[in-house]
């Protein structure tokens, strides 16, 4: 359950984290024309209402406070005006049809999600290369044909309509799904019957389920769920009535918590973990043993510490930081769980533990090595048993095993390594290629490295950079940096289509991985959160100062960009540096942080950055708070504000105010637009279509703002 911390972060499995320039050659003339046509033309008027809400006595105007309501007539003729008005500059620019060829060549291809193996079946989500959504499909046999199982590419004209894998009975023959509706992080659930290749007449209606799991006997699934009054966590009876099922766990608990359960390997143990929000500060771990139908254990619950756990036999491996800022993993014996029984397996080391998995009797533990993975085997006992090898400094993103079976799966890439997922036999020691995309590459030859510089107080920071064989140290590139910095989640070298088309032309990426990421443990992590918060922007900020003075870019050259919580990045690097950024895109971002937790599932990150209800946390939250911080005259650089309804994760009423707040402070003749889809959302989901057009969109914006002609 070590998932359930990123999946309901601000950025979800994943994010798109960088746009790439693709420079092409076009006409001067025709820039000129659209550079002056932007100077003519003036966004759309947005009115400035009176709200002045009371902070703790102090006096914080918000005019435009009526954008937050996403229903009213008013805004919603504000929000048709608004993607007008940006569709009349991005449509007119020329080359479009050129980056959204080659967008289209780096991402039309087949792309395999991680298996779960259940009883020889091999079950995973598959995009194929003439597919615009993901398929859940089935292969009896490690080597056998794909089948496909669920295809929802029929069930909406638009493709707006998409499936995701929840869970799969230890026997292979009944497997649960979601449904989910644009890019909602809500769906419904709906249950398969493998063997009869079809729906059951059961299903759930449409929720944020944070995790479901069924038992060995396919007769009941628990799910946790979040409720207006916080989540709770219900038995379900297969083919019984959803109104019906019996509330087991979770009373008592408000909104900002987070529930997860997970049914052990051998079906005897159900595992409960309450997270105090996503940033997780604080869990709380139960058990119940099934087979004796006894009451509900209590693990931990009195420890300022995350805590998240596998079951092997009858043993819980617990990764935690509790005495351990890098992580460590103690093993509980579920039949003498008393704390005093507890032992080390793992011991805290230089490098942070990421995760880790069960499989072959062994565990496969993740690390982090200055922000690059590598993993490690050892056994019951803690014997180091050796690493598994992976191809290049890189990223292994999803991990899974069985603790009776001596496989392991996991996924990896870099930065101009496409994905594959690996099949590691811990018996054999032998690394096999289970799946890969298959990118059309050029035959470039690009350099990664990683580089250290000093922030605003003194303090470290790595950050990865990649370009192409050759690239000139003139201070002339056009470069695109990007970073996350939230979270305890890390910023790592992987593949991103976008990435490697910005590389192939001659541009630099740079990636930094900022403080409040989990790149060096917890310490790392809590330098850059609540009233550390500025540690973050301080890191950015002196990323893109350290990339001009060594001579890779200029102010005229350099753009940003971030999503989420990384918009929130980037918003308060654009309000703090105006002048060291010549363009922003800005992806469904958090903005204005006074009024953040009042909205959707906010609440989960009150744990991270606090919340402006308390008299001191206000006040470190207004120094930052992007939205508060926009002032009339500054000559802001260009911004590309991303958002859509769809969003029930971050409030798209932060890109709406931001806009408006922006548009009318601006000192600059740079176009401040919104990009607002009334389907997108934070999650996955997304039709391939939309995401080559929305890349489309922000890529042509940025090769406009830099002036990138002729690479």
């Amino acid at each position: 359950m070590s998932n359930l911390v990123s999946s309901l972060a601000l950025w979800v499995p994943k994010r798109v984290r960088a746009v790439c320039i693709l420079t092409i050659t076009i006409l001067l003339t025709g820039l000129t024309t659209i550079t002056k046509s932007a100077e003519r033309k003036p966004p759309p008027a947005s009115r400035r209402g009176d709200v002045v809400d009371d902070y703790h006595g102090v006096k914080v105007p918000d005019p435009y406070q009526w954008l937050e309501d996403q229903k009213s007539p008013e805004t919603r003729a504000w929000i048709d005006a608004q993607n007008a008005y940006t569709r009349s500059f991005l449509d007119a620019l020329p080359g479009r049809d050129k980056i959204a060829k080659r967008l289209g060549e780096l991402m039309k291809v087949d792309v395999t999600g991680l298996p779960r193996v259940r009883n020889g079946r091999y079950f995973f989500s598959k995009r194929r290369a003439d597919q615009d959504l993901y398929v859940i499909y089935m292969r009896e046999g490690a080597q056998s044909k794909d089948e496909a199982l669920i295809d929802p590419h029929g069930w909406s004209a638009d493709h707006s309509t998409s499936v995701v894998l929840r869970d799969v009975s230890r026997d292979g023959k009944l497997m649960v799904y979601g449904v989910r509706q644009g890019g909602k992080d809500e769906v419904s659930l709906r249950f398969y019957n493998v063997d009869a290749r079809k729906d059951l007449d059961d299903r759930l209606p449409e929720a944020r389920y944070i995790s479901v799991s069924l038992t060995h006997d396919k007769s009941t699934l628990y799910y946790s769920v979040s409720t207006p009054d916080g989540p709770r966590v219900y038995e379900h009876s297969i083919g019984g009535q959803s109104g019906s099922d019996k509330e087991i766990f979770g009373k008592g608990y408000t909104p900002d918590k987070i529930i997860g359960t997970d049914i052990s390997e051998n079906g005897r143990y159900l595992i409960i973990e309450v997270l105090y929000g996503s940033a997780a500060n604080q869990t709380e771990v139960y058990f119940h043993d099934l087979s004796k139908h006894g009451p509900l254990q209590t693990l931990v619950k009195d420890l300022p510490n995350r805590f998240f756990g596998e079951v092997g036999g009858d043993t819980l491996f617990l990764q935690t930081n509790w005495e351990a800022p890098n992580n460590r993993i103690i093993a509980v014996d579920l039949q003498n769980p008393a704390r005093e029984n507890w032992k080390t397996i793992v011991p805290e080391g230089k490098d942070a533990i990421e995760g880790f998995t069960l499989a072959g009797g062994k565990l496969v533990v993740q690390y982090l090595k200055n922000a690059s993975s590598e993993l490690t085997v050892y056994d019951p006992s803690g014997e180091n048993l050796g690493s598994i090898s992976i191809p290049a400094i890189g990223t292994v993103s999803g991990i899974s095993g069985e603790w009776k079976e001596p496989d392991v799966y996991f996924g990896y890439s870099s930065f101009y390594i496409p994905p594959a997922i690996y099949q590691y036999n811990l018996d054999k020691d032998t690394r096999a290629t289970w799946a890969e995309t298959k990118v059309p590459m050029t035959k470039d030859k690009f350099v990664v490295r990683q580089v250290w510089y000093t922030s605003k107080d003194g303090t470290k920071v790595p950050m990865f950079l990649f370009y192409r064989e050759g690239l000139k140290l003139d201070g002339a590139n056009p470069t695109l940096l990007t970073g996350y910095g939230g979270f305890d989640l890390s910023e790592t070298p992987r593949f991103s289509p976008r990435e490697l088309l910005w590389a192939e032309h001659g541009g630099l990426l740079a990636l930094a991985s900022l403080r409040g990421g989990g790149e060096f443990g917890e310490k790392w992590h809590q330098a850059g959160m609540f009233g550390n918060k500025q540690n973050v922007f301080d890191d950015f900020i002196a990323a893109g100062e350290w990339l001009v003075q060594n001579k890779y870019t200029k102010p005229a050259k350099l753009a940003i960009i971030g999503t989420s919580n990384g918009g929130l990045l980037v918003g308060a690097a654009l309000t703090q540096r105006p002048d060291l950024f010549q363009a922003v895109v800005c992806r469904y971002p958090l903005l204005d942080m006074l009024r953040y937790q009042n909205f959707l599932v906010a609440r989960f990150w009150v744990s991270e950055y606090g919340s402006s209800e308390n008299p001191e946390q206000f006040n470190y939250i207004r120094a930052y708070s992007p939205y508060q911080n926009v002032k009339q005259g500054t000559k802001y650089p260009a911004v590309l504000l991303v958002s859509g309804d769809g969003d029930t994760r971050v409030a798209p009423l932060h890109a709406r105010k931001m806009t408006a707040m922006l548009q009318w402070a601006t000192g600059s003749d740079r176009p401040i637009l919104l990009l607002y889809d009334t389907k997108s959302g934070h999650s996955g989901g997304r039709p391939l279509s939309r995401q080559i057009e929305e890349s489309t969109d922000e890529t042509s914006f940025l090769l406009w703002q830099l002036g990138a002609l002729g690479n």
